[in-house]
C-alpha cells in the first residue's frame, strides 16, 4: 500500500486516536503499513517522540495485546532496551478507534520513540560490508539475553500469548496461515511443500518445550525490527511475541541472510555471541536448518493472508530458496 493510500486512509482515526493520549498538540507522520499501521507521534510542545499503532483487527486480543506489554516491560527490568508505553488518559493500555475509511475499528496504543537506524538499513551500506558479522555477534549476544530473562521468568496469572508449536507452525490452521495455498505457488510446488510440511511437522512433534529450549521469544527478530543506537541494540515490535522454541528465535534473526556470500561467517559470528551469553549445544544448534524452512514457510502464509501487502522480488527468491530446503528434507528422510 503507497504512502497516500495508507495516509488517506488511516490518518484521520490516529489523529483522532492520538487525543486519547497524554501527547500535547499531537503531530502525526505515518511509518509503514505492515502487521499495524504505525505512526510517528511528536508532542508539539515537548517534542517528544512516540509510536502510535493501529493494531490490526483479529490479530491479537487486548488481553494478548496487554501480555506483551506485560513481557516488555520484564524485559526493560532485566536491562534489555524494549518498547516502553503510554497509558491513555484515561489510564486504558490501548483505546479502541473507529476506522470510517474501512468500517474497522482497532485498538490503539503508543509506545516512547526510539532513535537508531534499522539493522537492516544500518548493513546495506558498502562500506559496512565487513562490520556485518560485528554486529551478528551482537545480535546473538542479545538474543541470547532475551532467551536468560525468559526461561527464568514466570508469565503472571492471565497471561496469554499464543503457541508456536508444532501446530500453531505447521498444523491445519498455523498462526500466519496455509501457506501451501499461496497464489504463487505452482501446483508442483504446493505438493512439494505440502510434502515437507509433513515430515517437519513431525518432527517439531517430537521435540521437548522444557523451560531450557521452549519458552517466550520475539518471533520475528529480523534485522528490520532492531535499531542500531549508538554501538549497541534496541529490540522494537513484539506484535508476534509468542511462547516457542528458541531456535526458531534464532532461525528468524538469520533467514534473510542464506542467500548472503558471507553467510557462514554470519552464522559463525552470531553462534559465538549468543554462546558468551547462554549456553547452546550442538544438537539445538544443528536444528537451524529445520527451523529456516520453517520460517521461510510462515511468512509464505503471512503474505498469503495480508494480499494488500506486495513483497516484490523478495517472494520469488524466498519460494526458490524453499523448494531448495523442501528437496534437501525430503532427500535426507528418503
Amino acid at each position: 500500500m503507497e504512502g497516500a493510500e495508507a495516509e488517506r486512509l488511516f490518518g484521520p482515526a490516529a489523529r483522532e486516536a492520538a487525543k486519547a493520549f497524554p501527547v500535547d498538540d499531537p503531530r502525526l507522520s505515518l511509518v509503514t503499513v505492515s502487521e499495524n499501521v504505525t505512526f510517528r507521534l511528536t508532542d508539539g510542545r515537548t517534542g517528544e517522540d512516540w509510536v502510535l499503532r493501529l493494531h490490526r483487527p483479529g490479530y491479537n486480543s487486548e488481553a494478548e495485546l496487554e501480555a506483551e506489554r506485560v513481557w516488555t516491560s520484564a524485559l526493560r527490568a532485566a536491562g534489555l532496551a524494549a518498547p516502553e508505553p503510554l497509558a491513555a488518559r484515561d489510564g486504558r493500555a490501548f483505546v479502541p478507534q473507529a476506522v470510517a475509511s474501512t468500517g474497522e475499528v482497532r485498538l490503539a496504543g503508543v509506545t516512547r520513540w526510539i532513535e537508531g537506524e534499522v539493522l537492516d538499513d544500518f548493513l546495506e551500506s558498502p562500506n559496512r560490508t565487513d562490520e556485518r558479522p560485528l554486529w551478528f555477534h551482537r545480535l546473538g549476544a542479545l538474543v541470547a539475553r532475551t532467551h536468560l530473562q525468559s526461561e527464568a521468568w514466570s508469565p503472571p496469572p492471565g497471561f496469554i500469548r499464543t503457541r508456536l508449536d508444532a501446530d500453531g507452525l505447521m498444523g491445519p490452521a498455523p498462526r500466519w496461515g496455509p501457506f501451501w495455498d499461496h497464489a504463487a505457488l505452482t501446483a508442483e510446488d504446493r505438493d512439494l511443500v505440502l510434502a515437507a510440511r509433513k515430515i517437519v511437522y513431525g518432527r517439531l512433534s517430537a521435540l521437548p518445550q522444557a523451560p531450557a529450549v521452549f519458552g517466550m521469544i520475539h518471533a520475528d527478530l529480523h534485522p528490520g525490527n532492531l535499531l542500531v543506537t549508538g554501538g549497541d541494540l534496541a529490540i522494537i515490535d513484539f506484535d508476534d511475541a509468542a511462547f516457542g522454541w528458541r531456535m526458531y528465535d534464532i532461525a528468524v534473526a538469520l533467514t534473510h541472510q542464506q542467500a548472503a556470500s558471507d553467510f557462514t561467517a554470519v552464522w559463525d559470528a552470531f553462534l559465538a555471541g549468543y554462546r558468551e551469553v547462554r549456553d547452546l549445544p550442538e544438537a539445538e544448534a544443528a536444528q537451524l536448518p529445520l527451523f529456516l524452512l520453517v520460517r521461510s514457510l510462515v511468512q509464505l502464509g503471512w503474505l498469503h493472508e495480508r494480499p494488500e501487502i506486495d513483497p516484490g522480488e523478495w517472494l520469488e527468491s524466498r519460494i526458490a530458496q524453499i523448494r531448495l530446503q523442501a528437496r534437501a528434507l525430503l532427500a535426507e528422510t528418503g
